[in-house]
């Protein structure tokens, strides 16, 4: 795990702390749709708060390109408000005289929240200029967006370099979660694989075959390797292109002694719609004109099985097309087993990835895992083995 400072190491009191977060919210006319991100970062800013600092919120929202009414941070301010227990007051610009109107008069646990950071391109370039109009207006610098980490961006990189810097309490847990994963885990450890394509997760699937001692690979993503293996897959989503890359990913796996557990049956279907007409059949009698949508009953019991014998869970996409019923009963499925065995303490569980996340809210076992990591790309990333710029430029100096 990467070294950094936390807040324990911080004494924050009368200084100014500016804490960069994940706000990048869905919202739906003007409204907070999910306020998941927002209550997960609310730790960090009451702590900061009550510890006597004036605390100052920077976040992105979206893709604007220039300034974005309809992206404006001012919508949150009020959800924000809530999160924390405290008046939360908004700037109309993230740097400049905006911004400094509103912090500069700021009071011992004041809390203030920035115009979106990307209404600036420098921003998203890591330009020095940008940081340092940043770094002027703080003391101390806090990243708690392990979700924007894998972003060398002016607020999550380059600020770091210019102020003190922390990692808030969500970074923490999640830097903690991760290095329990997959650093220094428990053996035996199990990566639960889904998604799509495999050609989004090539570098996953090399790097973590390494790492853990068994991979269930479920969703297209098990298509495409079974074809790779000659089996046929009907009309299933299969990247067939990639069959030699599948191929690869198998002896990777075979070499590092790393266990791959491919779907012994499947749930299919004709047509792919919601309450289709399906079967269940094995995995090596896939009907020519038929799509395999979910994973089957013994594929369920085999996961689950697998989990009773392991210490460690990473879990990265749904094993079927969870969003159309029926075909997400077996992810639906996996997940209550794997919170069967985390309420037993017979297990640590992470997880993470959008589709992932939503997967697991439908289960209605969210809270039931170890961890769940909100980040999207920054979780991948991580499971790729890569280095995260905002998680690097948290290192003690």
């Amino acid at each position: 795990m990467p070294q950094f400072r936390t807040l324990d190491t911080i004494n924050p009191a009368g200084k100014t702390v500016l804490v960069r977060v994940d706000l990048n919210v869905p919202m739906q006319d003007g409204k907070v749709t999910d306020a998941t991100r927002i209550e997960r970062v609310a730790p960090t800013l009451r702590e900061l708060a009550e510890r006597g600092a004036r605390v100052v919120v920077l976040s992105h929202l979206g893709r604007p390109k220039g300034v974005d009414p309809k992206l404006s941070l001012r919508p949150l301010a009020a959800p924000l408000a809530s999160a924390v227990g405290r008046p939360v007051a908004f700037a109309e610009d993230c740097i400049g005289a905006a911004a400094e109107r509103v912090v500069k008069p700021m009071q011992p646990g004041h809390v203030a929240l920035l115009e979106n950071l990307r209404f600036h391109a420098e921003e998203e370039k890591n330009d020095p200029a940008f940081a340092r109009a940043l770094a002027a207006l703080g003391d101390l610098y806090v990243n708690d967006a392990f979700s924007a980490a894998h972003r060398a961006h002016a607020s999550t990189e380059g600020l770091a370099h210019l102020l003190p810097a922390y990692a808030g309490r969500l970074m923490e847990a999640e830097l903690k979660a991760l290095g329990a994963a997959l650093e220094t885990p428990k053996r035996p450890v199990l990566a639960l694989i889904g998604g799509a394509k495999v050609s989004t997760k090539i570098d996953l699937l090399n790097f973590i075959v390494r790492k853990v001692d068994r991979i269930a690979i479920g969703g297209a993503m098990a298509n495409t390797l079974l074809a790779a293996q000659g089996v046929e897959v009907g009309k299933s989503l299969a990247e067939r292109d990639l069959a030699e890359t599948a191929r690869q990913i198998a002896a990777a796996a075979r070499e590092a002694g790393c266990e791959l557990l491919l779907p012994l049956d499947a749930v299919v279907a004709r047509e792919f719609k919601p309450h289709a007409e399906t079967e269940v059949v094995a995995i090596d009698k896939v009907p020519a004109d038929a799509m395999i949508l979910d994973i089957g009953p013994k594929t369920v019991a085999l996961i689950d099985a697998v989990l009773q014998r392991s210490a460690t869970l990473v879990w990265n996409g749904p094993l079927g097309a969870f969003e159309t019923p029926p075909f997400e009963r077996g992810t639906v499925e996996v997940a209550r087993c794997v919170a069967a065995q985390t309420k037993k303490g017979q297990l640590l569980s992470v997880a993470g990835g959008g589709d992932t996340v939503a997967a697991l809210a439908t289960a209605g076992v969210t809270e039931s895992l170890s961890y769940v990591s909100t980040a999207g790309g920054a979780f991948l990333e991580w499971l790729e083995g890569r280095e995260l710029p905002g998680v690097a430029a948290l290192a003690p100096r």
